[in-house]
């Protein structure tokens, strides 16, 4: 295949080299940081040829395992590959691919799930360990020899400047406009240095539009025409439209009580069917001017920038389908002047969050009566993917709310139970809770209160008289209703519940 070649320096064209060359230089037991986020940005050849000799070493009897860090999900050939070949010893701080999942749930990967917006502190605290290899994906490299990002950020500033040596995969598949996209900031630092950061609307830039680099930490660059790949989204559903409708009716209200401006406060969705569907949703809303400062950009955010309802979007990586992302790459002009990509220290920073006074949409597995959400975990063991970034938002949003179908597996499993069987976000940051069923507004109930709203107005009819029967056992207790008085006994509730539909 002929890839279109990009600029090189003349300083670096002797680091051109194959992605087996590459793959090379990575050694069994290296920590390295990888680039992408939800599928953007991440590099695919290298990962690719690497998880050929883990195969190939592995056939011989040697041990070759890695350590990986990233900004968030990837695509399947790095998480997929990689995992197949029993290539991953460790992975953070978030994976969606199904392979590595299976690994993870078998305990065969280590796996660190933790808020995004902290991974790139934590790097530099120094409690994940040194930094062997980072292997970036980038769109460009200036005549100066400073790196234009790709179509995510995520956390690549730290592993650029945390890494012993660097590999850099050149992709010329991605859009030439997405130079001075991006927004880079390196004025973070740890404590007692930390400062605010000057950032007070969402289209501030405070950064650069360039990756500084150290030149002599480059080892490869290795050449690539390959884009990014994202699953499609679905088309909305009944279910998904009328979650957006309910969402809709409460922003309206929210406008109607003077709690928001007539463009709303800046926007964060989280990635999914149902979250794309309240975008799309928004397009026919009386809403106008709205900003977003989230963490990717989906297709329903396009959508609103080419009907105008968006004005412009603040994020750390695309995230769209493989037709949005085709379009971005033939239009990215068009979009130069209203996206912003970020670090994700950033876009996830909630100094920044509860500044602009975010308002977070994110999903669930499930919620409890009480309003505690689990976001990871299947039956409370079982990982799904991670928490991502929904703490960072759902902790300081102005609002926080969390969007769900009533039920799952086609009816036979309530995602409102009695008591979430894992909890990642405590019922103090959840707001809002919305199921197709109804909107249940949870600002300034007591736990009784928010346990009667939530039962009449978000769960499926078939489980209510369940879920009524759990909660009057259950404020019988001395807890006044805050808590069943035998977890036990909840815990086992909860598991026939599920197993069964029936508490009997």
């Amino acid at each position: 295949m002929t890839i279109a070649r990009r600029p090189v320096p003349a300083s670096l064209q002797s680091k051109i080299m194959s992605a087996e060359d590459a793959a090379a230089l990575v050694t069994n037991g290296a920590t390295v940081g990888m680039s992408g986020f939800t599928g953007s940005g991440y590099p695919k050849a290298v990962p690719l040829a690497l998880a050929a000799r883990i195969e190939a070493e592995h056939e011989k009897g040697n041990p070759f395992r890695i350590k990986i860090w990233s900004g968030a999900s990837t695509g399947p050939e790095l998480d997929g590959a990689l995992a197949k070949a029993d290539g991953i010893d460790f992975r953070l701080p978030y994976n969606s691919d199904p392979i590595a999942r299976e690994r993870i749930n078998k305990g065969e990967m280590r796996y660190f799930d933790m808020h995004l917006s902290q991974v790139a502190p934590m790097a530099w605290q120094g409690f994940l360990g040194e930094l062997d290899t980072a292997v970036i994906e980038i769109s460009g490299i200036t005549p100066e020899g400073d790196l234009i990002p790709s179509s995510s950020i995520g956390n690549n500033k730290t592993w650029l400047e945390r890494a012993d040596k660097i590999i850099l995969e050149l992709n010329s598949w991605q859009s030439e406009y997405l130079n001075g996209m991006h927004d880079i900031y390196y004025g973070t630092a740890l404590p007692p240095n930390r400062v605010a950061i000057p950032l007070t609307r969402p289209d501030d830039r405070i950064g650069q539009a360039h990756f500084k680099v150290d030149p002599s930490k480059i080892v490869a660059i290795v050449e690539t025409d390959t884009p990014d790949r994202n699953a499609p989204f679905a088309k909305p559903d009944q279910v998904a439209l009328d979650i957006a409708g309910h969402l809709l009716e409460f922003l309206s209200h929210e406008l109607k009580m003077g709690r928001m401006p007539k463009e709303l406060l800046p926007l964060q969705s989280g990635v999914g069917n149902v979250t794309n569907a309240v975008l799309a949703g928004l397009l026919d809303s009386p809403f106008e001017n709205m900003t977003a400062f989230t963490e990717v950009i989906q297709d329903g955010m396009l959508d609103m920038l080419d009907a105008g309802k968006l004005r412009m979007a603040s994020a750390t990586a695309f995230s769209l389908s493989p037709e949005a992302a085709e379009r971005f790459n033939a239009e990215a002009h068009r979009y130069r002047d209203k996206l912003i990509l970020r670090p994700q220290e950033i876009s996830n920073h909630p100094e920044l969050v509860r500044r602009l006074g975010c308002v977070a949409m994110n999903g669930l597995i499930e919620a409890d009566i009480y309003g505690n959400v689990n976001s990871t975990h299947v039956m409370g063991s079982r990982i799904q993917n991670g928490i991502g970034g929904s703490g960072d938002f759902a902790r300081n949003a102005f609002v926080s709310i969390f969007m769900t179908p009533s039920t799952a597996k086609g009816g036979a499993i309530s995602a409102i139970v009695p008591m979430a069987s894992h909890v990642d976000h405590i019922n103090q940051d959840v707001q809002v809770i919305v199921t197709e069923q109804g909107l249940a507004d949870l600002r300034g109930l007591d736990p009784k209160q928010k346990a009667e709203k939530i039962i009449n107005t978000c769960a499926h009819p078939m489980y209510r008289d369940m879920l009524r029967d759990y909660y009057e056992r259950a404020k019988k207790s001395s807890f006044g209703g805050h808590a069943p008085h035998d977890l036990r006994e909840a815990l086992s509730w909860h598991q026939r519940f599920v197993d069964t539909g029936s508490m009997k």
